[in-house]
């Protein structure tokens, strides 16, 4: 089977289950593992390179995302004459978010143009253990259903040490947010990581899309802990991200940032990607949140 996968959280399954090999297509944005850096990309963004660097760029991407997205237009540019020479079997991609990878019409449309006729498969977990099913879906898909419950077997027991380790722990009010200018909270699986982690997330959307959060709502909640760990961005954009909230006084007002437990999280690796590493994610957020009282358990 020749597998195109046009998501990160697909093309890291995929390689988790062995079937490195087998895929011939990839996202610009899939990173990891560094071997899926060599294969074919499909896809380029289409956000202008001046909104993607320097002071308010938070601001300035929401704004242009929001115009085109009510515009009808994609983020993502698909390689349709690549994607034609590849001669997939299976494409896997998803409906979930309009920014977060190219649009499923777009696919779609350009699938039933090809010759190999491929399948096209859409991933759509809301929560950690939907994240799970993918795994096993694409192994069955793929004709290695027999290797899931292997690598599914790791993570439970990996889910299973870890939330043994937090249940004595004190839980602090956690904030997460997916991004900053405007602030939107923790949709979809991210809350379940963060009551994994040892937390309580406040102002979340567990199973649901990120929203919108009113300043007024953040100062009156005055989270224990703030994790800022924007879509899309890596460690060094999200440390930026958090320069860029103290304009505001409701944030430099909460009792997170004056007694200095706000973290910077690598969105783009461990939050907004839902595949294995979610709970490694989960193994992050825990050190953040309960430091040399995780390890004295």
């Amino acid at each position: 089977m020749r597998i195109v996968s046009l998501l990160p959280s697909a093309t890291e399954i995929c390689f988790g289950l062995g079937l490195g090999e087998q895929v011939v297509g990839v996202t610009h944005e899939c990173d990891f593992p560094p071997e899926a850096l060599a294969k074919p990309k499909l896809t380029r963004t289409t956000l202008p390179e001046s909104l993607q660097t320097g002071p308010g760029r938070s601001g300035s991407i929401d704004r242009h995302v929001r115009a085109n997205v009510h515009a009808g237009s994609s983020l993502y540019a698909l390689d349709s004459e690549l994607l034609e020479r590849l001669e997939p079997d299976l494409i896997i991609t998803q409906e979930l978010c309009a920014v977060c990878a190219v649009s499923y019409d777009i696919v779609a449309g350009a699938a039933k143009r090809l010759r190999s006729d491929p399948r096209v498969i859409s991933l759509e977990p809301a929560s950690l253990e939907d994240v799970f099913g993918t795994i096993e879906t694409v192994a069955d898909i793929c004709g290695v259903a027999e290797r899931a419950p292997a690598v599914l077997a790791n993570l439970r027991s990996r889910v299973a040490a870890l939330r043994t380790t937090t249940s004595v722990l004190y839980h602090p009010r956690t904030l997460l947010l997916e991004w900053p200018d405007p602030p939107m909270n923790a949709g979809h699986w991210i809350p379940d990581i963060i009551e994994l982690a040892g937390g309580k997330p406040v102002l979340a959307n567990a199973g649901g899309n990120s929203q919108k959060l009113e300043w007024d709502a953040i100062a009156e909640t005055d989270p224990d802990v703030v994790f800022v760990a924007p879509c899309g961005y890596d460690l060094p954009a999200a440390r930026d991200a958090i320069r860029e909230l103290d304009v505001y006084p409701a944030w430099r007002a909460l009792r997170a940032v004056r007694e200095r437990r706000v973290f910077a999280v690598d969105g783009n690796a461990y939050v907004s990607r839902p595949g294995p590493r979610l709970v490694e994610s989960a193994e992050i957020l825990a050190r953040a949140l309960h430091g040399d009282a995780l390890a004295r358990v």
